[in-house]
């Protein structure tokens, strides 16, 4: 018989945590015990009040019925190519180099990313921010080189941080604008800063833009492309969110600046498309309907969600000890925790004691001596109104305990 030793792992997955899923490990435990929960973690409105628009779940089948169910072009199919295209120049966008469908706006940040950076390098991210570029740089060996948003500016990048810590092996700047977890939106002037910056030093900026259709009060939506044609940026976006289809898995990336200095990345970045095939087929099909088609669910979504905003950020705004900076687009809120415990002690025993599931502010990265939840406020007034006051309750006990 051969040797039975224990398989060993790849050093690379030793750091890569995801907690937005790792938390559902110790949920699920606590379910099987028969605890009622309420589950705050994942940003997934199909499992809460919110249906995906008929018109298309129709274009999909109708795809499938037509047998589209082979191999699409590596890039996607020309008419969603199109739609995507008309979409980026109505908001401002010139310049575009390249577009391409991925299986979900995570594959096309993967895919970037890892056409980039090399071991030893680094791209700075947002802290807080969503634990995917963590992740993924984990796996190639680069070094994390995270800038902080300033809580008591509504969240907004630091921009004096972020250029202290440039240095010779800096490749890019991520930018997710509206932000996960915080839900904050980036200011025309901030985002000038980071052009400014990311031009002095030839760097790519990552514009994760997959909230932007999800604005509050009014507010209009600026991607950051559009303040520069000569940048180098690529705008990741896609369908999970405000099209509400998570699980269709469609997002997109579109390359814009000079071709001169990104002609060369951008076909790194395609030869890694063609290596592994294609985005699902038939959803590809649903792109120009849901762009181009009718956009009634957005406006009920948001009267939804703005409801459901104001309520999380007056409730947690109640509590002693719980402060929460007032989101202003997606569905998140990071809530500050002033405890002398951690947050994931504060997480992990709120979960167990109570079913209420929030995701600890480490999972996304905070600044340094400073403690915070991730809640989403998808769910409907009623299970926000029981699951808040359960934290509140949860609160003075620990509180005490401490």
């Amino acid at each position: 018989m051969g040797k039975t030793a224990e398989i060993t792992p790849a050093a690379r997955t030793e750091k890569i945590t995801y907690a937005v899923r790792d938390i559902v490990v110790l949920a699920n435990e606590v379910a099987r015990g028969g605890k009622k929960m309420l589950y705050l973690n994942i940003g997934d409105p199909n499992k809460f009040d919110f249906q995906t628009p008929r018109h298309i779940i129709e274009a999909t089948y109708q795809a499938m019925l037509a047998n589209k169910n082979g191999y699409s072009p590596s890039s996607g199919i020309k008419i969603a190519i199109a739609a995507i295209e008309r979409a980026a120049s109505e908001k401002g966008i010139d310049n575009i180099l390249d577009i391409f469908i991925t299986s979900g706006a995570s594959e096309a940040i993967d895919i970037c990313l890892t056409a980039l950076v090399n071991q030893g390098e680094n791209v700075l991210t947002p802290t807080p921010g969503y634990p995917l570029y963590t992740a993924i740089m984990n796996k190639l060996g680069a070094r994390l080189n995270p800038y902080y948003l300033d809580e008591g500016n509504s969240w907004q990048p630091n921009l004096d941080d972020i250029a202290s810590k440039i240095d010779e092996k800096t490749r890019g700047i991520v930018l997710i604008n509206p932000n996960n977890p915080t839900g904050s939106v980036c200011t025309q002037q901030t985002m000038q800063g980071i052009i400014r910056l990311a031009r002095e030093h030839n760097l790519v900026i990552f514009a994760d833009e997959i909230y932007d259709k999800l604005l509050f009060d009014d507010k209009q939506h600026i991607s950051i492309a559009s303040l520069d044609e000569d940048v180098s940026v690529i705008t990741f976006n896609g369908l999970s969110k405000a099209y509400l289809v998570p699980g269709f898995r469609i997002g997109w990336g579109v390359v814009s600046g000079r071709r001169a200095v990104l002609g060369e990345y951008v076909e790194a970045i395609n030869k890694m498309l063609r290596a592994r095939l294609c985005a699902n087929h038939p959803e590809q099909h649903a792109i120009m309907p849901a762009l181009e088609g009718d956009q009634g669910h957005l406006r009920q979504m948001k009267a939804k969600l703005t409801r459901r905003r104001d309520m999380t950020a007056e409730m947690l705004n109640s509590f002693p000890g719980i402060s929460c900076v007032k989101p202003q687009g997606a569905f998140y809120a990071f809530a500050r925790l002033h405890i002398d415990g951690t947050d994931d002690d504060f997480v992990g025993q709120l979960i167990k004691e109570t079913g209420v599931v929030v995701v600890p502010g480490s999972g996304f990265g905070q600044k340094p001596g400073t403690k915070h939840f991730r809640v989403v406020f998808l769910p409907p007034e009623e299970v926000l109104q029981e699951a808040y006051t359960n934290i509140a309750r949860f609160y003075e006990k620990y509180a005490a305990r401490q």
